[in-house]
């Protein structure tokens, strides 16, 4: 069976869907499921069994920047790539993001899987809903990552979806070497955009006790204000926009992973991240996050934007005790709920039922 899986974002970009992309496809060529992925790339591919379709263009969509490449010559390279490769499937994730994944969809290349990720609002689903329902019909099965990535995608596009998950390569993060910390560490990674809730954490910051230092991982619109309006907090590591392996090391060697996010989140696939570290967590009681990991069972969850109820979840896990090292043990069970083998087995069923049917 050979597979092509499409990517609408930059693989040089850290992202959610770039590496569940990333992740998946190398476990399913283990599985005998002959996988090139198609997508943008800024620099070198990352990975063998790439087919790269030029740099991406930073947009602006739904509160957030994605990396797309909705100019003519990706596209051009993709109908290439589309009709030369042969694919007797086509898994594309986010198949409605404009560039990549609408052309994908608009060829038709071969039976097509479709997977939804985005929660929470979708300008282009409101504004060019009827062009999106049909093009939503061309795919053979949808799916989404969540319940909330699920009630985005039906409200505006209709149809039916089959709920996946997102998933984790759980050895990966619990066999990697820890980075020195100083002291009592606190761990943010993600982009430094408004929904993220980062502003919150360092607010909360300021509360923990003098020898709390936080490690703050990624970049984005919020950086230089943040930067500023925090200039005298001395405690704030700014680390940058960080590798895999990097961010593999920081969860390793911190003392606990903070996700102070406000919304937006379709799925917690960085909770389950730290928790195949084997890291205790404190998370904004969201949906995105709620689904993945249970309150007061694998994490401790508190209100969104809520710096004093943030503080005080992590002054308490940063106290220790046996209740957080039971959060972490079952953290660890839960994470491997979510494998990326278990999802390739899912996927994998679904590639060969689409060809059945087909």
């Amino acid at each position: 069976m050979r597979v092509g899986m499409i990517c609408p974002y930059s693989l040089s970009v850290p992202g959610g869907v770039q590496e569940q992309v990333l992740g998946l496809a190398p476990v399913l060529r283990a599985r005998g499921v002959d996988v090139r992925v198609l997508a943008p790339c800024d620099g070198p591919p990352p990975d063998s069994g790439i087919t790269t379709l030029g740099a991406s263009l930073p947009t602006a969509a739904n509160g957030s920047i994605a990396p797309i490449a909705p100019d003519l010559p990706a596209q051009i390279r993709l109908i290439k790539a589309l009709w030369n490769e042969e694919f007797d499937v086509l898994h594309i994730h986010e198949p409605l993001a404009p560039g990549i994944g609408i052309t994908s969809v608009l060829m038709q290349a071969a039976p097509m899987v479709g997977t939804f990720h985005a929660a929470g609002r979708s300008s282009a689903y409101r504004w060019v809903n009827r062009g999106c329902r049909a093009l939503r019909s061309r795919l053979a099965i949808a799916c989404a990552v969540s319940a909330e990535a699920e009630a985005l995608a039906t409200k505006w596009l209709g149809g039916n979806y089959e709920r996946v998950f997102n998933g984790i390569d759980v050895n990966r993060y619990a066999s990697a070497e820890p980075s020195p910390a100083s002291g009592p560490t606190v761990l943010f990674v993600g982009r430094h955009e408004e929904r993220k809730g980062l502003r919150v954490l360092l607010q909360a910051s300021e509360r923990l006790p003098a020898d709390v230092r936080i490690w703050v991982g990624g970049d984005g619109d919020e950086t230089l204000s943040l930067k500023r309006d925090f200039a005298g907090n001395d405690r704030i590591e700014w680390l940058g926009r960080i590798s895999g392996e990097e961010k593999r090391a920081r969860l390793a060697g911190a003392s606990v992973f903070c996700a102070p996010s406000l919304g937006g989140e379709s799925f917690g696939i960085v909770l389950l991240e730290a928790m195949s570290a084997g890291i205790p967590i404190v998370a904004s009681d969201i949906t995105g996050y709620s689904l993945v990991a249970r309150a007061g069972s694998d994490a401790l969850l508190t209100e969104p934007g809520n710096p004093d109820a943030l503080a005080g979840a992590l002054s308490a896990v940063l106290a220790g005790g046996h209740g957080v090292h039971d959060r972490v043990e079952r953290g660890r069970q839960r994470a491997n709920e979510f494998s990326m083998e278990t999802l390739a087995d899912v996927y994998t069923e679904m590639y060969e039922r689409v060809l059945a049917t087909g």
